[in-house]
């Protein structure tokens, strides 16, 4: 008997946001989904995991795929970070490429183009961060190289930060979603368990309020998260790991600010997050050269 391919009436694309760090796609991510499901810093390599955002549009259903930005890799967090990204673009129907309106194209970006090339995968370019511009034709030099390299299905001025630019996005992806089941229910916004989020939420206020280096070297793990009984809040204990004592001191802060600064905005978003009022209690380890070790890696769930 012949197979036929049955027909659904909803249909999904599975979409890769790629980039070199620091470009916007996380903050692209969250203005598709429409809430905030990735956090963001104005440091590079914020993202460490893929994360998945979803966005159930009526009868089509975006899934993305939110990368670490491409980087030369310096330890082994690095290079699950740089991992992360080629088997995202391998596993999609479209690549969104995340770039900024001025400067030269990147060895990064050029990369990306070349495994477009090699896997012939259909790709948009998103010019980000284009409310900078003091004119908008300061962005065409970057245009033109661009198309100069690849055939990309749309070239599209954005700012994810207003959100001017990104219906048009979802307009010229959904010319690449094809007929399929739902993968998630129509009110799902992403596939990060809520302890991940959790997690994500107070590495983000380490990155806004520390030094480069720092935040860098510091993981997040959720130890307990339990809601109390007869009652809407939820109790949270995390525990964040950082490379040197030295480290441990700064992120502490004199008479406890610093910690006491990041708990505290993390509260804030994590009752938004969650929709009730949470306790978060916070501690500083110490865990040397982490990032090398992939015992511990894999016990943060980089694996």
């Amino acid at each position: 008997m012949k197979y036929t391919e049955p027909t659904y009436d909803t249909k999904s694309a599975f979409v890769a946001i790629v980039g070199r760090p620091n470009v916007g796609k996380s903050s692209l991510l969250n203005s598709m989904v429409g809430e905030k499901v990735a956090i963001v810093s104005n440091k590079p390599q914020t993202t460490r995991n893929r994360i998945t955002g979803v966005l159930t549009k009526d009868s089509t259903q975006f899934v993305f795929i939110d990368t670490p930005g491409l980087h030369k890799p310096r330890t082994k967090l690095s290079e699950y970070m740089v991992k992360q990204v080629t088997d995202s673009v391998a596993d999609v129907d479209v690549a969104v490429l995340v770039t900024e309106p001025t400067g030269e194209i990147t060895k990064a970006e050029m990369d990306l183009i070349e495994s477009f090339k090699s896997m012939r995968l259909p790709a948009i370019l998103a010019i980000n961060k284009i409310d900078t511009l003091s004119r908008k034709e300061l962005m065409m030099p970057k245009m033109q190289a661009f198309s100069q390299q690849f055939e990309f299905e749309a070239l599209i001025p954005i700012s994810a930060l207003t959100g001017y630019g990104v219906e048009t996005i979802l307009d010229e992806l959904d010319k690449f979603a094809s007929s399929s089941p739902f993968f998630f229910e129509e009110d799902t916004l992403t596939d990060q368990p809520e302890r991940v989020i959790v997690a994500e939420i107070v590495r983000e206020k380490l990155l806004r309020n520390m030094r480069d280096e720092i935040p860098h070297g510091t993981a997040v793990s959720v130890e307990s998260m339990k809601e109390r009984e007869n009652s809407d809040i939820i109790d949270i204990e995390v525990q964040i790991y950082c490379e040197k004592d030295s480290h441990k001191g700064m992120i502490i802060g004199k008479g406890g600010a610093m910690l006491k600064k990041v708990a505290s905005q993390a509260r804030e978003d994590m009752e938004s997050f969650l929709g009730c009022k949470v306790n978060l209690q916070c501690w500083v380890k110490v865990r040397e050269d982490w990032r090398n070790r992939e015992n511990i890696l894999k016990s943060f769930g980089y694996n």
